[in-house]
């Protein structure tokens, strides 16, 4: 069974931009990144261990969604929280997203 749970309103995040939210003593990002376009990862860099991807800066790589952790710049995909550089097997864990009724909602 499908549990879902609010985690925002969409105003709580502006487009281009990410949040950090607590889900199951789990802090997720939640990024805004197109028009309709949402995406959450886990909040915790893999390279530096700390709980700053939500700060980390939206763009695209190739026309794949990324976020650049604010630390070091490492790119990461939000589709699939693929490290996008050459070198390491990083990755970021991902969450499924739903909008409805101007509220984000978060798969668990």
């Amino acid at each position: 069974m499908d549990n879902w749970i609010k985690v925002a309103s969409i105003n709580d995040c502006p487009l281009g931009s990410g949040i950090n939210t607590l889900v199951n003593d789990q802090q997720v990002a939640i990024f805004h990144y197109g028009e309709d376009e949402w995406y959450a990862v886990q909040n915790l860099c893999p390279h530096e261990k700390q709980m700053v991807m939500s700060r980390g800066i939206c763009g695209d790589q190739d026309g794949e969604p990324k976020v650049s952790c604010p630390l070091h710049k490492n790119n990461f995909s939000l589709k699939t929280g693929c490290h996008l550089g050459e070198g390491q097997d990083w990755k970021l864990k991902t969450y499924e997203l739903k909008i409805s009724e101007n509220q984000v909602f978060l798969k668990t």
